[in-house]
């Protein structure tokens, strides 16, 4: 069963590509023909396609890993934001900054000054500081917290990312790719599809085709999630079960069979203590 229908990726206008004189000639595969000098979207190749990317992802988090959300675009913000949260997934929704990936460890000393600054307004420490340099502080978290505050709990780097808009997204996706992350986008006619693992050929800009494949992605994320914690509540219950198959073992063993060995050991014992 496909996990998107032609029917919702119709309503959510997904169909509807730039200007047919703003294209890249490498998506021609993906295109359906063109109307009113508008590209129009093979959909059927979407389907298909999103439904490769939704397994992908769904494995991908079953394994334990994380993906990142990222969309920058003011059409795509809320959606990235929403959805990301919704499987508590990390996501970048503001401004992608340099580094982001390829120096994370420089990002994650960023991140740290964030939870710290946090903490200090939470416990109320920071009344401990002069009134305008607290204003002052006040300014760097907040700036912290609208860049960063989406990847805040992202201790490592992702196992993929979600983009919306890889032409936009340009810095982040040649991070990806120099880290061999894979990427799963949404790619419109205007894009490059060759850096992208798993292309989703589709309007990019309208607020209802973002909506669209950001939910059903952070759906793809629960599915794994789910599977993962059953995963992990079979090894436990494994565990549990062979604990208890031991101690009933143990319990098992014949009262005959303890007396002869407390015999055997009481007679070295005595054959020892003569000996000497």
């Amino acid at each position: 069963m496909a996990r998107i229908t032609m029917k919702m990726l119709l309503e959510a206008g997904v169909h509807f590509g730039h200007q047919t004189n703003k294209w890249n000639p490498k998506m021609k595969a993906y295109i359906f023909g063109a109307r009113n000098g508008i590209y129009i979207v093979d959909l059927q190749q979407t389907v298909g396609m999103f439904d490769a990317a939704y397994n992908f992802v769904a494995d991908l988090v079953s394994s334990g890993k994380k993906i990142l959300f990222v969309g920058t675009k003011k059409q795509a913000q809320e959606s990235i934001k929403t959805e990301a949260e919704r499987c508590d997934m990390p996501y970048v929704n503001q401004r992608w900054l340099g580094g982001m990936l390829t120096n994370f460890d420089t990002i994650k000393k960023s991140i740290d000054k964030l939870n710290h600054l946090d903490s200090m307004f939470e416990d109320e420490s920071i009344n401990a500081f002069p009134k305008k340099e607290i204003l002052g502080l006040q300014k760097e978290r907040d700036k912290l917290e609208k860049v960063l505050g989406g990847i805040r709990n992202m201790l490592d780097l992702p196992g993929a990312i979600f983009v919306v808009d890889p032409k936009k997204e340009l810095i982040g996706v040649k991070e990806a790719k120099k880290l061999n992350i894979p990427i799963v986008a949404i790619v419109d006619t205007n894009c490059d599809p060759d850096d992208i693992d798993f292309v989703i050929p589709g309007n990019d800009d309208a607020i209802r085709a973002i909506k669209l494949f950001s939910s059903k992605i952070a759906d793809a994320v629960l599915d794994g999630q789910e599977r993962y914690e059953e995963l992990i509540q079979a090894e436990t219950d494994k565990v549990e079960r062979e604990e208890s198959a031991f101690e009933d073992a143990e319990a098992d063993v014949p009262e005959s069979v303890e007396t002869k060995e407390d015999a055997y050991d009481a007679a070295e014992l005595s054959e020892n203590k003569t000996s000497n």
